[in-house]
């Protein structure tokens, strides 16, 4: 064999082996090595206005990592504002006429206090006679004069206290119904109060901002989607298993979760099974299972920490 034939043998003989090669890694490749396999997903929560006006301030972008309280916008609340000022001066005028009953019942008491120093004169006089009387030294008609003075003057002194009573009891019922007309203005003050709260558009949880529906100087109103937002520090991979495969998998159990490093290896994670779904379904069709014969397949949840590795909607595959 001349030497020109023995290189191009030894050239098909190295091609050969490649294809051999690549062929074995295919198949290696195409071999299910995973249990189950699905996409990574967060859980995602819209945030919508609560008041309507303009959105005098909005400062978030996309991407945009928000603390929990955190102040992002303000809807415009003037006329809230000047319709509460409103119903407190209406609150302060009702209440100026609420009634001073101790001031506007005063000279009461300084009529009792009057009419009683007279009737303890009268008594002293009454006891004075008595005495006068049982020695002979007065008439039982001064007497009968002076328990006269006496009872008039304790008439005199019930009177004015049962004038008293009244007139306490009208300006209480006046100041009772003065107050009625405040409650419903102090609860439309609440009402207003509330409304202004809620033109401060305040994060409810921390999270990335993953999309953004308004800008600036746009309108809103009551139920409009402002962003969507998202805690992409802990994701949930949704994998599908078989209905065989559902004895050997139970909630809380430790899995392990593979992901493409980049490199042609996998990247291995620590995850928890928190969700197994009770009634099957159709599998999709970008998801393979260890059983590719399996129509009807079961979804789980696992929960997996992130680093910031892993994206929504990226491939994910799960060892039991």
């Amino acid at each position: 064999m001349s030497s020109k034939k023995l290189k191009q043998c030894t050239k098909l003989l190295a091609i050969s082996s490649q294809l051999l090669a690549v062929l074995l890694f295919s198949c290696n490749k195409d071999e299910n090595d995973f249990d189950a396999s699905g996409a990574f997903e967060a859980e995602e929560t819209i945030i919508s206005a609560e008041a309507a006006g303009a959105l005098l301030q909005f400062a978030i972008e996309e991407g945009q990592v928000l603390e929990k309280g955190q102040v992002v916008g303000y809807i415009d609340s003037t006329q809230l504002f000047l319709k509460k000022k409103q119903l407190e001066a209406q609150v302060k005028a009702t209440r100026s006429r609420t009634p001073d009953i101790q001031a506007q019942t005063g000279f009461y008491a300084q009529q009792a206090a009057v009419s009683q120093s007279r009737l303890n004169n009268l008594l002293k006089e009454q006891q004075r006679f008595e005495s006068l009387v049982k020695a002979d030294a007065a008439t039982q008609k001064q007497l009968d004069d002076i328990n006269a003075q006496v009872d008039e003057a304790q008439k005199e002194l019930l009177v004015i206290s049962r004038q008293k009573e009244a007139q306490v009891s009208a300006l209480r019922t006046q100041s009772s119904s003065l107050s009625s007309d405040v409650l419903p203005l102090r609860a439309q003050i609440d009402q207003l109060n509330d409304q202004l709260a809620k033109c401060r558009i305040v994060n409810p949880m921390k999270g990335t901002v993953l999309t953004q529906y308004a800008e600036a100087n746009e309108m809103a109103s009551p139920g409009k989607p402002l962003y969507k937002i998202a805690d992409l520090s802990t994701m949930i991979l949704r994998a599908y298993i078989t209905g065989n495969q559902l004895p050997v998998v139970k909630l809380n159990q430790k899995v392990t979760v593979l992901t493409d490093d980049g490199k042609g290896g996998y990247l291995q994670t620590q995850g928890t099974i928190i969700w197994i779904n009770d009634k099957a379904e159709f599998t999709p069709k970008t998801i393979q299972t260890k059983d590719e014969r399996a129509n009807m397949v079961y979804a789980t949840k696992i929960k997996v920490p992130n680093d910031g590795t892993f994206k929504i909607g990226m491939y994910g595959e799960v060892k039991f």
